[in-house]
């Protein structure tokens, strides 16, 4: 009997926090209830060194992080919520040496200027550049599955430090 009491009252208690502190976001987003809709347009590749495809690719993963993490509806003009921007770096350099001077470890770092523009909520407006990085043998080409698997691993944390500056309440 003593523990039937205890569980209903420690329903009540979680009921009573969860509805008293209002919905829970673990995502952390926090979007007004007047946004309804975001655009994302095509991130021009505007770096020295030119890979192709890599624009749409980005352009695309912000997309798909956005609908993936949010109630909001993609279009392609006049969004409550706008991405706009360039990447501006595609660098591949070396970070270690051995000892006969040859690389022993290099770095792809790719950095995206992004505007990103809130209808409802001018001071949300911001322009800032995002950078990361990815690290591969000095030995190793950077072609094929090893390419792909650095730019995807590049773009997550990309979209998801995007996601995080334009949308949490971090």
């Amino acid at each position: 009997m003593i523990y039937k009491a205890l569980r209903i009252g420690l329903f009540f208690g979680v009921f009573a926090t969860c509805v008293g502190c209002g919905a829970y976001s673990f995502t952390g987003i926090s979007i007004d209830s007047d946004t309804k809709t975001f655009q994302v347009n095509y991130f021009q590749n505007n770096a020295a060194l030119i890979e192709p495809g890599i624009e749409r690719d980005f352009t695309l993963a912000l997309q798909d992080i956005i609908l993936n993490q949010t109630n909001l509806d993609l279009v392609k003009s006049n969004g409550d919520i706008i991405y706009e921007g360039e990447i501006v770096e595609y660098r591949i350099s070396p970070t270690t040496a051995t000892a006969s001077n040859t690389a022993a470890q290099n770095r792809l770092t790719i950095s995206i200027n992004v505007r990103f523009i809130n209808t409802n909520n001018e001071e949300a407006d911001f322009e800032k550049r995002f950078s990361f990085f990815y690290d591969y043998s000095g030995s190793a080409q950077l072609i094929g599955a090893q390419k792909t698997t650095a730019i995807t691993e590049i773009y997550d944390r990309l979209t998801q430090d995007i996601i995080n500056a334009s949308l949490a309440n971090w």
